[in-house]
């Protein structure tokens, strides 16, 4: 093993370094480093770590294994330091942890590390995280031309919209699981399924479906009037071969980027080669949230059960009743819903459907912290925990509005 960078004498080159507090507390670790680099790999303190990778000698990183456990969350400041100077050399970051809080792990997830690994290491899940960041670095190196999906056109997909009405509703987790469900609810012949992030700003799709953000959706978006099945197609990222999502830009946009007419060229032309648009909104409204509203066949709105919510649905249905717009047409979604056996919060949801004149359509299930795991390992929840319960519920959801699409389609 190769306990220090000064031993870059070494014939094999150093590919790869271990970051933690101690090596020695992360034995199996070094026993899988050795296994998939031999002698080609370092391992660095914390604070040498931050330091070595302002070098230029850390150029010929391909990535850190950062190992941290309980002891190490009082240095979750400076381990995100190490995390933005990697990101910053373009040196990869796999996160081991052990025994570590989920606001932590979340906290350096969303720093921006790459692969995340439980310790002890499952076998063979070092090499697995390797294999993955190499194949998406392969995939980014490929010319843009050469991305995308091919389409065939001809379609008349059903349009279905999610729209947070205050942070925290959960809005992006249930429009990437439903497009999930949509996508896998049928094992032969399944709906084609494309998912759109509309948040120009802070769309998280391709978070929560480990996805790269590519220089093509700005090229799209830049030149909506240009655009066909081809380039439309040339912009998507494609999620196991079962689902299509064109994600958020990789960098922010002003809203008003996009026109009321943009947005309906976008939206038909993917209603023209998909079963199914699930489109993610930002919780901004905006000059082309009515477009969405009024092209939209089923229109979900995320509330939760508290007062932000409640004020917000009612300055929603205001706004939409006094300008004529379909306000009937929107389908509440309460997220969070009170348990069966919670009386007392089902009193409330029914008191707050009835002083705001709507309904609860949809009751969400409390997917616990499996639903953030999920997120922050980039999978769908059938993926991460497919008996729980929010997962269910939008598998339940799916399945009747693919039965209402396969029957809208025998019936025309």
């Amino acid at each position: 093993m190769t306990t220090k960078l000064e031993r870059q004498s070494a014939p094999a080159p150093i590919l790869a370094c271990t970051v933690s507090r101690d090596v020695q507390n992360f034995d199996l670790l070094i026993e899988d480093m050795e296994t998939l680099l031999g002698e080609g790999w370092g391992d660095l303190g914390f604070e040498e770590a931050l330091t070595f990778l302002g070098q230029p000698d850390a150029g010929t990183l391909e990535f850190i294994a950062l190992a941290m456990d309980s002891e190490d969350e009082n240095n979750l400041p400076l381990l995100c330091k190490i995390i933005g100077r990697a990101i910053e050399r373009g040196i990869k970051v796999i996160l081991i942890a052990e025994d570590v809080t989920p606001a932590a792990l979340h906290q350096l997830l969303r720093g921006g590390a790459d692969e995340f690994a439980p310790y002890p290491l499952p076998e063979g899940e070092l090499a697995n995280a390797v294999s993955r960041l190499r194949a998406r670095a392969e995939a980014a190196a490929v010319p843009a031309a050469e991305h995308g999906t091919k389409l065939k056109g001809g379609g008349d997909g059903i349009l279905v919209a999610a729209q947070g009405l205050c942070g925290g509703t959960g809005t992006t987790t249930f429009a990437v699981n439903l497009a999930w469900e949509l996508a896998t609810v049928r094992k032969d012949a399944a709906p084609r399924v494309c998912l759109i992030d509309l948040s120009l700003q802070f769309g998280t799709v391709a978070t929560y479906l480990d996805l790269p953000r590519r220089e093509a959706v700005l090229e799209l978006l830049s030149d909506i009037p240009s655009m066909d099945g081809d380039s439309f197609g040339q912009a998507l990222v494609p999620y196991e071969d079962q689902l299509q999502v064109l994600t958020a830009p990789p960098d922010m946009l002003p809203m008003d980027m996009l026109s009321p007419t943009d947005v309906k060229a976008l939206l038909d032309v993917a209603r023209e080669h998909f079963d199914f648009v699930v489109v993610d909104l930002p919780k901004a409204i905006s000059d082309w949230t009515d477009t969405v509203l009024t092209e939209a066949q089923v229109f979900f709105a995320l509330v939760e059960l508290d007062m932000r919510s409640a004020q917000n649905a009612l300055r929603l249905k205001r706004a939409l009743q006094s300008e004529d717009l379909p306000f009937e047409k929107i389908r509440f979604v309460l997220n969070h819903a009170p348990k069966f056996t919670d009386l007392q919060g089902k009193t409330r949801a029914k008191r707050m459907a009835e002083g705001l004149g709507i309904d609860f359509s949809v009751l969400l299930p409390d997917g616990g912290k499996q639903v953030q795991m999920a997120g922050d390992h980039g999978v769908p929840l059938a993926r991460q925990a497919a008996k729980n319960p929010l997962r269910k519920e939008i598998a339940k959801l799916a399945a009747e509005l693919y039965a209402i699409g396969q029957s809208d389609a025998e019936a025309a």
